[in-house]
C-alpha cells in the first residue's frame, strides 16, 4: 500500500449503483437515487439506488427461491467452502480498491480501513469456509432401541442490516457464517456507506455463489430496513446499530412472523485504570487509541475512562497529551492517524455532547471543536472531558465520536459500581498488576468483552457480543454459527 496507488483510486468516478438482486444489478422499482456525500470534503461522491418495499420483496423472493431449490443450501459443505475460499481470495486481491472505496464514503483512516475492512473481511470468509465442513451433528444417549440424531439445518433467509462505521468488517461477520451454513441473505447496508458492500456483491458473483443466494438492497432504514424486518419470508434478522432501531426490529418481528432478532447495539464501555497498572505510560497510550481511532466511531470504544484517585491528575494529563498529538486529517493520507467523522449530523451531535458536558460541570482538557472546516469535511479534535459525574449525560449515553469522559474512583468496589452504572454492557478494560483483582474485575463488570492490561483488538477465535442494552447476539468465533442453524431432531425406532 503506497500513497500514489491510493491517490489514483481516490479520484476514480463512481457510476450510479443499483441493488444486487438474483445475481444482477437493478435500478430498482422507482429508479430513484440517493446522493452520498463524502466525509472527506463534504462533496457529492456517488448515487445509489433508493430502495422501496417492492425491491425488498423481489430480493426476499429471490433468496427464498434459491434456498428452497437447494442450489446453495443443499450443496455439500465442501462445495460451499471452495466457493467462499475463492471469494476470500478475490477480496484480498481487490483489498486496496475496496478499502479506498469504503474510506471515501465512511471516513475511516486508510491505515485502519485496509486492515480492519478489506483484509479482515477476507480472513473472516476464510475462517468460516474452513470451519463449515467440521461442524458435526450429534447422537443422543437414548435407549438401546432408539437412535436420536441432532441435525444442524440452515435457517433459511437471513435479513442483515449493517452500520456505516465498519460496513465491510461487520458485514462479513454476518455474511460469512450465514453463507457458510447454507442460508440465503438479503443485506441492507447503511445508505451513507454502501459502496464497499456493493463491490463485494460483484465478487460474490465472480466467486461462484449462485444467483439469488446473496442480495443487496440499498436505501433508507425507515423504508428498506422496515420492509425487510416486516417480511413474512425472512427467517431471522441480524443487526448492528442503535438501540432505537433494535427496538423497532423487535417490534416488527412481533408484527410479522416472530422472526428471531440478533442485535448488537453499541455501548458506553468502561476502561478502568488502577494505580498499580504495570505501565501507566503504556496504559495511557493504548487507552487514547482505544477511544480516538476512527474518530471514536467504534462500538467497543473505551469511552468512559475510570482512573484511581492516586494517579488521576497525572493520567488525565497524559491522555490529553496523546489526544493533542494525534494527526487528524484526510483519511486517504497515509500520515493521518485519525480520519473524518462520518457525517455532518454526527459531527454536530458530538459537539452537542461537549456543550452539555460543560454545562453539567465537566472540564474540557483538550479538543471539543470542529477542525479543518476549510476542507469542507467533517473533522473533530480528539476531546478529553474530565470530572464527568455518574449522573451526567456524557457518562450515561453513547457519543459514537472522539469524546472521552474521565471519572475518578477511590477503590475497587467503587470502580465496579461505576463500571456497571449504565444500561450498556458491550466491552470494558482494566489495568492492574494484581492478578486476583484482574480476575475479580472480569467476573464483576457486566460486559461481553473484558480486556486486561490492553484495550481493543481481538481475532475471530473469540465472540463479540454484549449484555443489557448492548444487545443479545454474538458475532465472530464458532459461536456465531449457532444463530444461522436450526436444530432438528430425528427420533428413529430401531
Amino acid at each position: 500500500m503506497d500513497q500514489s496507488s491510493i491517490d489514483a483510486l481516490r479520484v476514480q468516478e463512481i457510476a450510479p449503483r443499483g441493488h444486487f438482486i438474483n445475481g444482477t444489478f437493478h435500478a430498482g422499482e422507482t429508479g430513484a437515487l440517493h446522493e452520498v456525500l463524502s466525509p472527506i470534503d463534504g462533496q457529492p461522491l456517488a448515487h445509489i439506488a433508493e430502495g422501496s418495499p417492492a425491491d425488498v420483496s423481489s430480493a426476499v423472493h429471490a433468496a427464498r427461491t434459491a434456498f428452497d431449490d437447494g442450489r446453495w443450501s443443499r450443496m455439500p459443505p465442501a462445495g460451499r467452502k471452495k466457493v467462499l475460499l475463492k471469494l476470500a481470495d478475490l477480496i484480498e486481491a481487490h483489498a486496496l480498491e475496496i478499502a479506498v472505496l469504503g474510506v471515501r464514503d465512511n471516513g475511516t483512516e486508510i491505515n485502519m480501513a485496509y486492515k480492519a475492512e478489506a483484509l479482515s473481511a477476507a480472513a473472516t470468509f476464510r475462517y468460516y469456509a474452513e470451519a463449515i465442513d467440521k461442524i458435526y451433528g450429534q447422537i443422543a444417549p437414548t435407549s438401546h432401541d432408539i437412535l436420536g440424531l441432532v441435525h444442524h439445518a440452515p435457517v433459511g433467509v437471513v435479513g442483515a442490516i449493517v452500520p456505516w462505521n465498519f460496513p465491510l468488517m461487520i458485514g462479513s461477520w454476518k455474511i460469512a457464517p450465514a453463507l457458510a451454513a447454507g442460508n440465503s441473505i438479503v443485506l441492507k447496508p447503511a445508505e451513507s456507506a454502501s459502496l464497499s458492500l456493493l463491490k463485494i456483491a460483484e465478487l460474490v458473483a465472480e466467486a461462484g455463489v449462485p444467483d439469488g443466494v446473496f442480495n443487496v438492497v440499498t436505501g433508507r432504514g425507515s423504508v428498506v430496513g422496515e420492509a425487510l424486518a416486516l417480511s413474512m419470508d425472512v427467517d431471522i434478522m441480524v443487526f448492528t446499530g442503535s438501540g432505537a432501531t433494535g427496538r423497532r426490529l423487535l417490534e416488527y418481528s412481533a408484527r410479522s412472523n416472530l422472526k428471531r432478532c440478533y442485535l448488537e447495539l453499541g455501548g458506553k464501555s468502561p476502561n478502568i485504570v488502577f494505580a498499580d497498572a504495570p505501565d501507566l505510560a503504556e496504559a495511557a497510550k493504548v487507552s487514547a487509541a482505544g477511544i480516538f481511532r476512527n474518530s471514536g466511531q467504534v462500538c467497543v470504544a473505551g469511552s468512559r475512562l475510570l482512573v484511581q484517585q492516586d494517579i488521576y491528575e497525572e493520567f488525565v494529563a497524559e491522555i490529553a497529551r496523546h489526544a493533542k498529538n494525534f494527526r487528524v486529517g484526510d483519511p486517504l493520507d497515509l500520515t493521518s492517524q485519525i480520519g473524518a467523522v462520518h457525517s455532518l449530523r454526527e459531527l454536530e451531535a458530538n459537539l452537542d455532547f461537549v456543550t452539555k458536558a460543560e454545562a453539567e460541570g465537566a472540564e474540557r482538557r483538550t479538543g471539543g471543536e470542529r477542525i479543518l472546516a476549510e476542507t469542507g469535511g467533517y473533522y473533530m479534535a480528539p476531546t478529553v472531558m474530565a470530572g464527568v459525574k455518574e449522573t451526567d449525560n456524557l457518562f450515561q449515553n453513547e457519543v459514537f465520536g472522539p469524546v472521552l469522559a474521565v471519572t475518578p474512583f477511590k477503590d475497587e468496589d467503587e470502580a465496579i459500581r461505576l463500571a456497571n452504572a449504565t444500561v450498556y454492557g458491550l466491552a470494558g478494560g482494566v489495568w492492574t498488576s494484581n492478578l486476583s483483582r484482574a480476575h475479580r474485575m472480569v467476573a464483576e463488570v457486566r460486559t461481553g468483552v473484558m480486556h486486561v492490561n490492553t484495550y481493543g483488538g481481538s481475532d475471530l477465535t473469540v465472540p463479540l457480543g454484549g449484555v443489557g442494552q448492548s444487545g443479545n447476539g454474538h458475532d465472530k468465533s464458532l459461536h456465531a454459527l449457532e444463530k444461522y442453524f436450526d436444530l432438528k431432531t430425528a427420533w428413529i425406532k430401531l
